[in-house]
């Protein structure tokens, strides 16, 4: 049943023969803005290759993720998902022209996501230079709606939509290599808004500044007692508030993450944070604001399912070193729906999140081979006895 293994390191030298057409969609696809909830242009572009690829199905579904389809050789078999995001972080006024140099490619959102979708719109064509065909039907989708306060509804809903069992999926990430995610944490993104009138009554009293009340909200913050077990973090990501150095500010924004692997413990410490914030709404006489942007709940396949197991095979056959941690990404979902998944990295990058973000071409064709390994695993049947509790 392992035999495909032998095979892996025959596969690099193959999906490297086609680089040309690899690193062209990785290109095409990246030079597209996507910033979420405004990837329409990315998605059509993402269709046009598919069908090029002649896909034996191509369309949208009723959220707009495009999906293009393999059929695979048996009638019976579920469905093998591969899916990545469409979406990044950049706006459209951002400069998404990409430089390509012997060993990397540089431009805005290729870590985040955008060498991934090149990639999963490459396999059709990848798949038939190896010859390769999958017992189960191979549904390639590109999910929209995904980072931030897209709060992955593009999953979510093709999810919820699909009619029929799913055998199993890959969820592609472009950083790093070695990048193996078989866990999520629960988790809950807030902001915190803070807003204090220039007018209404404040003439005559003492003005309370909004970075300062922001920062009495990170100070208690910092003063809860957060438990090692089970594990539990806040992190603090995003800030932004005032005018100019001369005026006191009168707004300000706070971002945050609540984390851990017990959903009972994101909440509660969501609580306490609630608390925080209503007591220094009222101490300091401002409006405080706390939203929440997106949430996950804790889930995982334990180390020793079949579909961890023959992944952390496959890697050791390429000689890829599996990184274990949470993930945040369209795993969660297929993990909440009882849908055996894993997330693996591509390739090596550096500068993420930032619009000089660049990443290695080499090691691109083995950080492919290991997605076509776990797909032939699943294919083969190690997420079909041992189903999700």
């Amino acid at each position: 049943m392992d035999q495909y293994l032998d095979k892996l390191p025959d596969f690099v030298k193959a999906v490297k023969s086609i680089q040309e057409t690899i690193i062209t969609n990785i290109v095409l696809i990246g030079q597209v803005p996507s910033p979420t909830f405004k990837e329409k242009r990315r998605t059509q572009v993402m269709m046009e290759r598919l069908a090029e690829f002649q896909v034996d199905e191509c369309s949208t579904d009723g959220y707009r993720n495009p999906i293009g389809i393999i059929r695979g050789t048996s009638e019976s078999k579920p469905p093998i998902f591969v899916v990545a995001n469409l979406d990044t972080v950049f706006a459209k006024d951002v400069d998404h022209y990409y430089t390509i140099k012997e060993n990397s490619i540089t431009g805005a959102g290729i870590l985040d996501n955008s060498l991934a979708v090149g990639v999963l719109v490459s396999l059709p064509e990848i798949f038939r230079t190896l010859n390769l065909r999958f017992e189960s039907d191979i549904v390639l989708a590109g999910v929209i709606q995904s980072i931030g306060k897209g709060n992955l509804r593009g999953i979510r809903h093709l999810l919820k939509t699909w009619n029929t069992p799913i055998r199993g999926a890959v969820c592609i990430e472009s950083a790093e290599l070695g990048r193996f995610n078989y866990y999520t944490d629960g988790m809950i993104r807030c902001e915190v808004e803070c807003n204090i009138s220039p007018v209404d009554g404040w003439e005559n009293k003492f003005k309370p500044n909004a970075i300062l009340v922001i920062n009495e909200v990170i100070n208690q913050i910092l003063k809860l007692r957060l438990p090692q077990k089970p594990r539990a973090r806040v992190i603090f990501g995003k800030t932004s508030a005032g005018f100019k150095h001369g005026m006191i500010a009168y707004d300000a924004m706070l971002g945050f993450e609540i984390q851990s692997d017990s959903d009972r413990m994101v909440k509660s410490i969501f609580n306490d944070i609630k608390d925080i914030i209503e007591g220094i709404s009222h101490e300091y006489e401002v409006d405080l604001k706390l939203k929440t942007i997106s949430s996950l709940n804790a889930a995982r396949l334990k180390f020793n399912h079949p579909l961890v197991k023959s992944t952390v095979a496959v890697m050791k056959k390429l000689e890829i070193e599996p990184i274990s941690a949470p993930s945040e990404s369209e795993l969660s979902i297929f993990l909440a729906n009882k849908i055996p998944a894993v997330t693996l990295g591509v390739t090596r990058g550096e500068n993420h999140h930032q619009a000089s973000a660049k990443v290695e071409i080499e090691p691109i064709y083995k950080g492919i081979t290991q997605i076509i390994g776990v797909m032939m695993a699943i294919d083969q049947g190690v997420c079909d006895e041992k189903r999700l509790a």
